[in-house]
Protein backbone atom coordinates (compact mmCIF):
# COMPACT_ATOMS: atom_id res chain seq x y z
CA UNK A 1 0.00 0.00 0.00
CA UNK A 2 1.57 3.60 -0.84
CA UNK A 3 0.14 6.28 0.84
CA UNK A 4 1.73 10.31 0.01
CA UNK A 5 2.60 13.10 2.86
CA UNK A 6 2.94 16.41 1.40
CA UNK A 7 5.12 19.50 2.72
CA UNK A 8 3.20 20.13 5.48
CA UNK A 9 2.96 16.65 7.81
CA UNK A 10 6.62 15.42 8.76
CA UNK A 11 7.50 11.50 7.99
CA UNK A 12 10.67 12.12 10.58
CA UNK A 13 13.33 12.51 7.88
CA UNK A 14 12.80 15.41 6.04
CA UNK A 15 9.77 18.04 4.97
CA UNK A 16 9.79 17.15 1.24
CA UNK A 17 7.22 14.84 -0.42
CA UNK A 18 7.41 11.44 0.70
CA UNK A 19 5.78 7.87 0.19
CA UNK A 20 4.17 5.87 2.92
CA UNK A 21 5.09 2.00 2.07
CA UNK A 22 2.91 -0.73 4.41
CA UNK A 23 3.64 -3.88 3.49
CA UNK A 24 1.87 -6.72 4.26
CA UNK A 25 2.78 -7.04 7.45
CA UNK A 26 1.46 -3.89 8.53
CA UNK A 27 5.07 -2.57 9.07
CA UNK A 28 5.72 1.14 7.85
CA UNK A 29 8.81 2.86 5.74
CA UNK A 30 9.34 6.29 4.33
CA UNK A 31 10.65 7.12 1.01
CA UNK A 32 11.90 9.90 -0.32
CA UNK A 33 9.97 10.74 -3.65
CA UNK A 34 11.15 13.56 -6.27
CA UNK A 35 8.72 16.77 -6.04
CA UNK A 36 7.79 16.13 -10.13
CA UNK A 37 6.78 13.60 -11.04
CA UNK A 38 8.24 13.18 -14.48
CA UNK A 39 6.24 10.92 -17.89
CA UNK A 40 8.28 7.98 -17.60
CA UNK A 41 7.62 7.82 -13.44
CA UNK A 42 4.26 8.13 -14.10
CA UNK A 43 4.27 5.19 -16.45
CA UNK A 44 5.99 3.11 -14.65
CA UNK A 45 3.35 3.61 -11.55
CA UNK A 46 0.76 2.76 -14.06
CA UNK A 47 2.20 -0.34 -15.51
CA UNK A 48 2.88 -1.53 -11.96
CA UNK A 49 -0.77 -0.61 -11.18
CA UNK A 50 -1.76 -2.57 -13.96
CA UNK A 51 0.43 -6.24 -12.72
CA UNK A 52 -0.70 -5.13 -9.12
CA UNK A 53 -4.60 -5.61 -10.35
CA UNK A 54 -4.13 -8.58 -12.65
CA UNK A 55 -2.75 -10.49 -9.79
CA UNK A 56 -5.11 -9.46 -7.52
CA UNK A 57 -8.13 -10.20 -10.27
CA UNK A 58 -6.24 -13.79 -10.63
CA UNK A 59 -6.78 -13.89 -6.70
CA UNK A 60 -10.31 -12.94 -6.93
CA UNK A 61 -11.42 -15.52 -9.90
CA UNK A 62 -9.74 -18.01 -7.63
CA UNK A 63 -11.52 -17.09 -4.57
CA UNK A 64 -14.42 -17.29 -6.33
CA UNK A 65 -13.84 -21.08 -7.81
CA UNK A 66 -13.40 -21.97 -4.88
CA UNK A 67 -16.99 -20.80 -3.20
CA UNK A 68 -18.77 -21.69 -6.34
CA UNK A 69 -16.98 -24.79 -7.22
CA UNK A 70 -16.86 -23.48 -10.92
CA UNK A 71 -15.27 -21.37 -13.91
CA UNK A 72 -12.57 -19.74 -12.16
CA UNK A 73 -12.29 -17.16 -15.50
CA UNK A 74 -13.14 -14.13 -14.80
CA UNK A 75 -16.92 -12.95 -15.42
CA UNK A 76 -17.81 -13.14 -19.39
CA UNK A 77 -18.23 -9.95 -21.12
CA UNK A 78 -21.66 -8.73 -21.72
CA UNK A 79 -23.65 -9.12 -25.20
CA UNK A 80 -23.55 -6.22 -26.67
CA UNK A 81 -27.17 -4.15 -26.42
CA UNK A 82 -29.18 -4.83 -29.06
CA UNK A 83 -31.27 -2.29 -30.63
CA UNK A 84 -34.68 -1.05 -28.35
CA UNK A 85 -37.55 -1.70 -29.86
CA UNK A 86 -40.10 1.12 -30.79
CA UNK A 87 -43.89 0.80 -30.00
CA UNK A 88 -46.33 2.33 -32.85
CA UNK A 89 -48.90 4.99 -31.13
CA UNK A 90 -51.81 2.40 -31.66
CA UNK A 91 -50.06 -0.35 -30.08
CA UNK A 92 -48.92 1.63 -26.70
CA UNK A 93 -52.95 2.14 -26.75
CA UNK A 94 -54.01 -1.43 -27.32
CA UNK A 95 -51.49 -2.15 -24.24
CA UNK A 96 -52.88 0.91 -22.37
CA UNK A 97 -56.33 -0.35 -22.55
CA UNK A 98 -56.31 -3.82 -21.66
CA UNK A 99 -54.01 -2.94 -18.57
CA UNK A 100 -56.99 -0.61 -17.34
CA UNK A 101 -59.19 -3.57 -18.15
CA UNK A 102 -56.92 -6.49 -16.30
CA UNK A 103 -57.37 -3.00 -12.97
CA UNK A 104 -60.81 -2.75 -13.97
CA UNK A 105 -61.38 -6.26 -13.33
CA UNK A 106 -58.88 -6.61 -10.61
CA UNK A 107 -60.42 -4.08 -8.15
CA UNK A 108 -64.44 -5.26 -8.88
CA UNK A 109 -63.01 -8.49 -7.48
CA UNK A 110 -60.60 -7.08 -4.32
CA UNK A 111 -63.94 -5.23 -4.00
CA UNK A 112 -66.38 -8.32 -4.08
CA UNK A 113 -64.49 -9.83 -1.64
CA UNK A 114 -64.76 -7.90 1.78
CA UNK A 115 -68.62 -7.99 1.39
CA UNK A 116 -68.99 -12.39 0.84
CA UNK A 117 -66.26 -13.02 3.98
CA UNK A 118 -66.12 -10.45 6.54
CA UNK A 119 -63.36 -10.95 9.15
CA UNK A 120 -64.25 -11.70 12.82
CA UNK A 121 -63.82 -8.98 15.30
CA UNK A 122 -60.45 -8.84 17.13
CA UNK A 123 -60.38 -9.70 20.24
CA UNK A 124 -59.50 -6.51 22.77
CA UNK A 125 -55.93 -7.35 24.11
CA UNK A 126 -55.32 -9.21 27.37
CA UNK A 127 -54.58 -6.60 30.80
CA UNK A 128 -53.15 -8.74 33.84
CA UNK A 129 -55.06 -7.88 36.93
CA UNK A 130 -53.35 -6.90 39.96
CA UNK A 131 -54.12 -10.39 41.81
CA UNK A 132 -52.64 -12.26 38.79
CA UNK A 133 -49.20 -9.76 38.79
CA UNK A 134 -49.08 -10.55 42.76
CA UNK A 135 -48.90 -14.66 42.02
CA UNK A 136 -46.12 -14.31 39.85
CA UNK A 137 -44.39 -11.68 41.83
CA UNK A 138 -44.50 -13.89 44.97
CA UNK A 139 -43.30 -17.08 42.60
CA UNK A 140 -40.23 -15.44 41.09
CA UNK A 141 -39.24 -14.57 44.98
CA UNK A 142 -39.47 -17.86 45.98
CA UNK A 143 -37.82 -18.96 42.65
CA UNK A 144 -34.97 -16.98 43.52
CA UNK A 145 -35.34 -18.15 46.90
CA UNK A 146 -34.10 -21.59 45.82
CA UNK A 147 -31.37 -20.25 43.94
CA UNK A 148 -29.95 -18.46 46.46
CA UNK A 149 -29.93 -21.28 49.14
CA UNK A 150 -28.82 -23.50 46.56
CA UNK A 151 -25.96 -21.18 45.86
CA UNK A 152 -25.09 -20.98 49.41
CA UNK A 153 -25.33 -24.76 50.15
CA UNK A 154 -22.69 -24.91 47.42
CA UNK A 155 -20.53 -22.77 48.94
CA UNK A 156 -20.15 -24.64 51.88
Amino acid sequence: MLGWLNDQEDCGRSRHRSAIVVNYSGSRRFIHMPTKLTPEILAAAIEGFEAQKQRIDAQVAELRQQLTGGNAGPAAAAEPARKRRTMSAAGRKRVAEAQRKRWAAAKKQASAAPEAAKPEALKPKRKLSAAGRKRIVEATKRRWELVRAAAAEAAK
